[in-house]
């Protein structure tokens, strides 16, 4: 075998959004567009003599093609040697833990995450570094300013390398080892909760969930985890086996996508919890029996209660949420003394302050919650949090929520999806916004008063970053909000997304139902943002 290099042009659509370049597999399957940008990023770290890399996917449509494109390459490129999940499989939430647990120079993860997959569906590739965290924006702004000068790329002249089998393999020179992608995961998850103290839940008899792996990567962790390990009955996880096109379901844990297992948690006789994780694992929603838990109120009820459990005893040392994401979070660290940071969208933005230790949880709206255990977002480990939680308290889901509720009161929190609709449409209610948000301070909106009126600028804390224009916010003096941002993760289209929150401190009054208790902020939502006029929508294509 050879190594040979091939002269090649820029792409101007190689821009990482965020989390990492997302385009339909048609796009992908162009020749020389993911080697562009697999090069672009070899280009962008440097010298890859001497360094490990952690690679994997989530088992969608043309995974095991990129893999065996991106070996090539790395070999190539004189990487010392890959770290590859068998059967090119590696949650998003694995890869970080194997980058970390490891001691890997860094990883490239293959997914569209919560995206539709199959050969018309989704692909995805991203970079994480040494942390086992998403590139930062200095880094991805690189990649993609090297993608748009890039003249050519350098791989092997070879047949494909067997990631069937375990063990270790040679290619030219580069060290191919195949590992089981959920050992290293299991066992760090053991280390972190009362896996006794859960199993024995399990086995009391009057314990049952169940959990909805979408048909994608997380089936093969939680039926390991879930029911070999902790001892939940067998079937306890449905869409178990990955399938490149997730069976024909959107791998999306939310009521709408996840419906069989809403219908199940809400049926007669139906189980005590039930979770489900995206099409690459790092996603979850959390559900009682007939109760379904926000992820806003889902981080602030584990922050609460973290010293509960044995990886977190020695309690929260802050918590992070994304501006989006409802304040119920901020109450629980005013309450414990710590600080509470609210970052911009992307998980990436959470690294720095979790290798500062100013963090220990953070977590977003979009079914993301996580620790400092990895630095990705992780469903099930969010998952096992819950069941070690009810394994010590011993109460059910909706039992605990509403004592979490009138213990710190209840953000009321929606958010409207209006998906797939045309991008400059969108991008023009969103400059209108921008042009219009700041007049409105002072004014009576849905008979509330507007303190603020801006579009939401971050400073990193930790390396005095600025991120700016990540959401128009309207920000009233009682503290409800409406924000208006446009979804980075999306392949067709435009994605709005619109946020809507108030808080309810009456313990009275916590038994509204959500979008009845948001009506008011919803009408002024649609009438502020002019939605329809830009949309052509009556209503918007998800609520959660």
């Amino acid at each position: 075998m050879k190594t040979i290099d091939i002269d090649t042009r820029p792409f101007t659509d190689q821009k990482p959004g965020t989390s990492g370049l997302r385009k339909r597999v048609s796009v992908f399957q162009q020749p020389h567009y993911l080697e562009n940008f697999v090069q672009s990023i070899f280009n962008t770290i440097g010298d890859l003599s001497g360094k490990t890399l952690v690679l994997g996917g989530d088992g969608r449509f043309y995974n095991l093609p990129a893999i065996q494109t991106i070996l090539r390459m790395s070999s190539a490129n004189g990487a010392r040697s890959v770290i590859v999940g068998r059967d090119g499989l590696l949650s998003t939430p694995a890869a970080s833990c194997v980058i970390r647990g490891r001691e890997a120079d860094g990883g490239i993860i293959l997914s569209a995450s919560h995206n539709p997959g199959g050969e018309r569906g989704d692909f995805g590739i991203k970079f994480n570094a040494s942390n086992g965290g998403p590139a930062p924006e200095s880094l991805t702004e690189r990649i993609y300013h090297e993608s748009r000068h890039i003249a050519s790329y350098r791989t092997l002249d070879t047949g494909a390398v067997d990631v069937a089998m375990g063990g270790s393999q040679d290619l030219n020179g580069m060290r191919v080892e195949v590992i089981d992608p959920v050992d290293d995961y299991a066992h760090l998850m053991e280390g972190l909760f009362d896996f006794n103290l859960i199993h024995q839940m399990f086995n009391s008899g009057h314990f049952r969930m169940r959990f909805d792996a979408m048909n994608a990567v997380t089936g093969p962790y939680a039926t390991r985890i879930l029911e070999r390990m902790l001892g939940a009955e067998p079937g306890t996880v449905m869409n178990g086996v990955p399938l490149e096109d997730f069976g024909g379901l959107h791998p999306d844990p939310n009521l709408v996508y996840a419906k069989d297992l809403v219908e199940i948690l809400y049926s007669k006789g139906g189980p005590d919890f039930g979770a489900a994780a995206d099409g690459d694992g790092d996603r979850n929603m959390i559900l009682g029996k007939r109760f379904f838990v926000t992820p806003s109120d889902s981080l602030a009820v584990m922050a609460a209660n973290a010293h509960l459990l044995p990886g977190y005893r020695r309690g929260v040392r802050g918590i992070a949420r994304s501006m989006p994401t409802s304040g119920a979070a901020d109450r629980v660290a005013e309450a414990l003394g710590v600080e509470c940071f609210e970052t911009p969208t992307g998980w990436k933005f959470f690294g720095n302050l979790l290798d500062e230790g100013r963090i220990n949880l953070c977590g977003e709206e979009s079914f993301g919650t996580g620790s400092d255990h990895v630095r990705e977002k992780d469903g099930l480990w969010a998952v096992l949090f819950w069941l070690n939680m009810l394994a010590v308290k011993r109460a059910p889901v909706e039992t605990i929520v509403r004592q979490h509720w009138r213990q710190f009161g209840r953000n009321y929190y929606s958010r409207h999806d209006y998906e797939g609709i045309p991008a400059d449409a969108a991008q023009s209610m969103i400059e209108a916004l921008r042009a219009d948000v700041s007049g409105l301070e002072g004014k009576q909106i849905a008979g509330r008063a507007v303190a603020q009126g801006n579009d939401f600028e971050y400073t990193d804390p930790v390396d005095g970053s600025v991120t700016s224009r990540q959401g128009i916010r309207i920000i009233f003096e009682d503290g409800a909000r409406i924000v208006f941002r446009l979804s980075g993760t999306g392949t067709e289209g435009a994605t709005l997304r619109v946020y809507i929150e108030s808080f309810e401190a009456d313990p009275d009054r916590h038994d509204l139902e959500t979008q009845a208790a948001l009506s008011d902020l919803i009408d002024a939502a649609g009438e502020i943002g002019r939605i329809r006029h830009y949309t052509g929508r009556d209503e918007p294509s998800v609520i959660t």
